[in-house]
């Protein structure tokens, strides 16, 4: 009889979420921006606008996309619903949300009308309005000192290069703006998580890891790379209460690993996997707003091969080495060079290169095998805000210039530790044409690779005071892999034993 995988289980729990999480934010942004007009001898009073996201079409048609709120505006107030504005007057703390009015037949198309109450309990703010009210609100409340300055988000994203969209409504011609001084401040303390915005991250990773499991457990030759897209969404979904993905799943296997961000509509996650293939997953769930990015690699068939084992382990020992020097004061791009040396380290050892270490460092051949930045701060976006703050300069060398911050670690940063070692043609060729580069290699050993792909293990950290909390639970010694691909229960039992699972030791 055909044999079918055994349901899959879930000890997850989807937990409430506290809007004492967003009024936290709120206060931690009037204690800076307080702090911040003192030490400019400026008055202490204006008002922090922020618009929030708006319902997108598919193009020209109209169908709508699901909405997913713009994050600074998530991070402050928590609405779920678009077409929101919010409002934080400095001077006396209070909030308050505008609300859009909606037509009559929204109750036909959409379901319930919310009145404003529900939105005053639900969001835990002081206020509530209609959007058409701005105008007569703002100078009705907050004129007693001459016309109120808006202080409105507008910034540049060090990751995409893109804009925030400053606050925009009919008669805001009536109020002085400041366009400067919000966006770093609000961007700085989204840098520093709460113990309550930590508790939703870490639930994130717990539904992330668990469904990783899920995947790993299922994966066999002949599937798609789409199905194991799918079971990560469904698991996500159905059991850890997650709607939306952090980002877009990698689902890559064989060569296609080696494509750093493959799983896009032109590559979408739909070769066959092949026996003998490797598989880097790199897959996060989002719930409330708050995301994860975990990736894993491990063989197709659920046993490493020896040049399977080679590179993984080369970049295991990167993972672990980083995580046990992360604390506080330690700086990012001293982490990455560390991960880089450790896997050319490795390489060397397996005479896949050699020569001299510092030379090759020197030389930058790391980002031969290990293109990207070793980590990025994580939140309420994937790659959150914060990475390049006013005095900080992004790097030219090659890798380097790839990192999405080079700050140093502070306690209650959340940051992705994710080492990888990829066989890229578009990178080798030229290191092989290079006479000086070009020595450093072992061409016949590489050659071996050549059709490899790659692997990346990513780990999200959270920087305590003494050192740092892995707050992903997945399988990474060779061993714990296959022995969770040949249905081992994870977390292991802490009587179950390598020599118990039958297993070599790592």
């Amino acid at each position: 009889k055909k044999r079918y995988p055994a349901m899959a289980t879930s000890s997850l729990a989807p937990p409430e979420v506290p809007m004492e999480l967003h009024a936290g934010n709120r206060d931690r942004l009037l204690t800076a921006l307080r702090a911040h007009l003192s030490a400019t001898a400026s008055p202490p009073r204006g008002i922090a606008l922020l618009q929030g996201g708006e319902e997108q079409t598919r193009h020209c048609t109209d169908h709508l996309e699901l909405f997913r709120q713009e994050s600074y505006f998530a991070y402050l107030f928590g609405v779920r619903e678009p077409g929101f504005y919010g409002a934080i007057d400095i001077a006396s703390g209070q909030s308050i949300l505008f609300a859009p009015r909606l037509p009559p037949d929204y109750a036909v198309w959409m379901g319930e009308i919310k009145p404003l109450p529900y939105f005053k309990d639900r969001y835990k703010v002081d206020l509530v309005f209609y959007v058409d009210e701005i105008v007569q609100v703002l100078q009705d409340r907050f004129s007693q000192h001459g016309k109120p300055v808006l202080f409105l988000l507008y910034g540049k994203s060090t990751d995409s290069g893109n804009y925030s969209k400053p606050a925009s409504f009919e008669g805001i011609e009536k109020f002085d703006t400041d366009l400067g001084t919000l966006h770093p401040i609000l961007t700085e303390c989204r840098v520093i998580k709460s113990e309550m915005e930590l508790g939703l991250i870490q639930y994130a990773n717990d539904v992330s890891s668990e469904a990783h499991i899920e995947v790993m457990r299922q994966a066999k030759p002949g599937m798609k790379e789409y199905q194991l897209e799918s079971i990560f969404l469904h698991h996500s979904y159905r059991y850890g209460a997650c709607r939306h993905c952090s980002y877009t799943c990698i689902c890559a296997t064989g060569e296609n690993s080696s494509i750093l961000h493959y799983g896009h509509t032109a590559a979408p996650n739909d070769r066959t996997l092949n026996d003998g293939d490797m598989a880097l997953m790199d897959m996060g769930a989002e719930y409330n707003f708050y995301g994860s990015d975990i990736t894993c690699s491990y063989p197709i068939n659920g046993k490493f091969n020896s040049n399977q084992a080679t590179v993984y382990n080369a970049v295991l020992k990167a993972h672990n080495a980083v995580i046990s020097h992360m604390q506080p004061g330690v700086k990012w791009v001293d982490m990455h060079k560390l991960a880089e040396q450790t896997i050319l380290e490795s390489l060397k050892n397996e005479k896949i290169i050699h020569g001299d270490i510092a030379d090759m460092m020197t030389r930058r051949l790391g980002a031969v095998f290990m293109p990207h930045g070793l980590g990025h701060l994580l939140g309420i976006d994937t790659h959150d805000p914060g990475g390049y703050p006013e005095g900080l300069e992004r790097p030219k060398e090659p890798g380097l210039s790839s990192l999405r911050t080079i700050r140093e670690l502070k306690e209650g940063m959340v940051i992705t530790v994710e080492p990888g070692c990829y066989f890229i043609d578009a990178l080798l060729r030229p290191a092989r044409d290079d006479p000086v580069s070009s020595k450093f290699f072992n061409w016949e050993e590489i050659e071996k690779y050549k059709s490899f792909g790659g692997v990346r293990i990513e780990s999200d950290l959270y920087v305590t005071a003494q050192g740092c909390k892995n707050l992903t639970n997945c399988p990474r010694e060779t061993w714990e892999i296959e022995a969770v691909m040949a249905g081992v229960p994870w977390p292991p039992r802490a009587s179950v034993t390598k020599a118990e699972n039958g297993l070599p030791k790592a």
